[in-house]
């Protein structure tokens, strides 16, 4: 891709911040949304709350990519953070997408982030792009954040939702919390172990959203997952390979529900999903093993 003017909302995230290094280490101007006050011309004003971003400072760039969003496994779900995680998804793309069909010249391309969420409790069944969401409160929430992108598509943008899986990178996500557990020794199961985790690594995860940006002709969801997914209890193993440690430990189905509340049931969902659209549209993973992506981090 020739040299760019990309916007990235959600550009302090853990992918967000990979894909802003790789972005400007090719060279491309990377602007950054932002909810304080800019510092500098790198920076865009934006407040998802109020619907409101500068649109002013958007005009001229060939690309906006969209990864805003509470993370879903940052504190109990409560009520009211159950809110702050669909409304951080659905209002902020719902802003964005309205400002960038309103643009005199729009963008080439919006990338607006999605989960594997949207599938739910998928069981061994594979999942891929053509299975119907599930039931519950993330693929609702994804439903209504893929939906919210429909003026940016009305306005004839190209619009592609990265669906993203498990990341495995030492710098956040449910990753970054089980590092820490398993080089003290303290790694384990949770629950049986027998639930499917779809996961792919971040250099990866980086690479398909660039992958996304660069081909004219992609548009719609793409689960972005390495191609065979694993379950808890090979993950655990792989783990403790890599790291050298033992995974003898385990967390009982009761005490991660009583521990997370109703977050337990996402940690404990199995969900096997496959990257078919990102694959035939000929995307290479550089880390499809987990022990490949473990050692990545």
């Amino acid at each position: 891709m020739e040299r760019s003017r990309i916007a990235v909302a959600g550009a302090s995230g853990l992918i967000g911040s990979a894909l802003v290094r790789s972005l400007a280490a090719d060279g491309h101007e990377v602007v950054r949304l932002v909810r304080r006050a800019p510092r500098d011309a790198g920076e865009v004003r934006w407040d998802p709350g109020r619907q409101y971003v500068d649109t002013d400072k958007l005009a001229g760039c060939d690309v906006v990519v969209n990864l805003a969003g509470a993370g879903v496994g940052d504190r109990r779900w409560t009520d009211e953070y159950k809110r702050r995680i669909r409304d951080s998804r659905v209002l902020g793309t719902a802003t964005l997408a309205k400002a960038l069909a309103g643009l005199d010249k729009p963008p080439r391309v919006f990338v607006n982030g999605s989960a594997i969420g949207i599938y739910g409790e998928t069981g061994e069944h594979a999942a891929d792009e053509r299975t119907p969401p599930g039931k519950g409160f993330l693929p609702l929430v994804c439903v209504e954040w893929e939906a919210a992108a429909a003026p940016a598509q009305e306005a004839g943008i190209r619009t592609a939702f990265p669906r993203t899986g498990l990341v495995v990178a030492r710098g956040g996500g449910a990753w970054g919390k089980m590092f820490p557990l398993f080089e003290a020794g303290l790694g384990g199961r949770l629950g049986d172990g027998h639930q499917y985790w779809s996961f792919v690594a971040l250099r990866d995860e980086v690479a398909a959203i660039r992958h996304l940006i660069d081909r004219d002709d992609l548009s719609g969801p793409f689960n972005v997952t390495a191609p065979h997914p694993l379950t808890n209890r090979q993950i655990t193993a792989a783990m403790g390979r890599v790291l050298n440690r033992p995974t003898f430990l385990s967390v009982p189905e009761p005490l991660l529900r009583l521990t997370l509340g109703e977050m337990a049931g996402d940690v404990l969902s199995s969900q096997r999903v496959l990257p078919t659209r990102l694959l035939e549209s000929g995307f290479t993973f550089e880390y499809p093993g987990i022990e490949d992506a473990i050692r990545a981090a």
